[in-house]
């Protein structure tokens, strides 16, 4: 039997539709009551039907509400592929006003994310990291979960304080990123720049959104092994307040999970 973590609290969702809606109502509860802080946002398929989800329940609000969530929204993304403007149909930027800076009419600074046609992507590193600092840090951070443990662009081996910054991306990696790339992923870039552990585990919260029988065997090695470089996202477990909102078939792996702490 797995053991959740100290300070971690599982959903377990019937499917990712009833993850989509759940997620979508932390974010908005987020927005609405703690928005003085950025909401730390992610990109992907798993986050597709999440901002949908999000997109329908802004709209079901009150007109003041509505008006009152989109003049206090600022949100940072995790990360951002290096040499992609952000209108090129591939980069993170392009999925962000698709799927959510468009559809509730936010201002393009307010959905912030690394400029991926930075001449220095290093510097473009430190000078987001700085950005998020000023705005105050992260509040809420939406995460997925990649097929070799990745959090945000982390890839293994990633010590648990690694900064934002510009990094190779994994095979692995660009193989599950390919279908934005017509399914090639020699054509994904080779690069990124992403926010680090270090930004991740500073946030108040962590949401971690896992779907799909394809996420159970990472998330069953989330949940049973220790802390290592070798495992980004298992350094998560040592963040004080994280919700785990996971679909069945993704917990396939999982076995019994005991909810109690260790």
């Amino acid at each position: 039997m797995n053991t959740l973590p100290k300070g971690w609290n599982l959903v377990a969702c019937a499917d990712g539709a009833a993850v989509a809606e759940h997620v979508a109502a932390c974010l908005l509860v987020d927005r609405l009551h703690w928005p003085d802080q950025p909401l730390g946002l992610a990109t992907g398929r798993t986050m597709e039907p999440v901002y949908g989800a999000l997109v329908k329940v802004v709209y079901a609000l009150p007109a003041a509400e509505q008006q009152r969530l989109r003049q206090q929204w600022l949100s940072f993304n995790l990360d951002e592929y290096v040499g992609l403007a952000p209108g090129d149909a591939g980069s993170f930027a392009a999925f962000m006003a698709r799927h959510l800076q468009q559809p509730l009419a936010l201002g393009m600074d307010q959905v912030r994310l690394p400029a991926g046609l930075a001449s220095d992507p290093g510097g473009e590193a430190q000078r987001y990291a700085t950005d998020l600092a000023r705005c105050g840090g992260l509040g809420l951070q939406l995460l997925g979960l990649g097929l070799n443990g990745h959090v945000g662009f982390n890839e293994p081996p990633c010590p648990a304080m690694a900064p934002c910054r510009c990094l190779e991306l994994s095979s692995t990696t660009r193989g599950q990123n390919a279908a934005a790339f017509g399914g090639d992923a020699r054509a994904v870039p080779e690069r990124a720049i992403t926010l680090g552990l270090a930004e991740i585990l500073a946030a108040r919260s962590l949401l971690l959104v896992v779907t799909g029988a394809a996420k159970a065997g990472i998330l069953a090695r989330l949940l049973a092994e220790e802390p290592s470089p070798e495992l980004p996202a298992s350094w998560l477990q040592g963040h004080p307040n994280l919700t785990l909102v996971a679909d069945q078939a993704a917990l396939g792996e999982c076995g019994a999970i005991d909810p109690c702490f260790s």
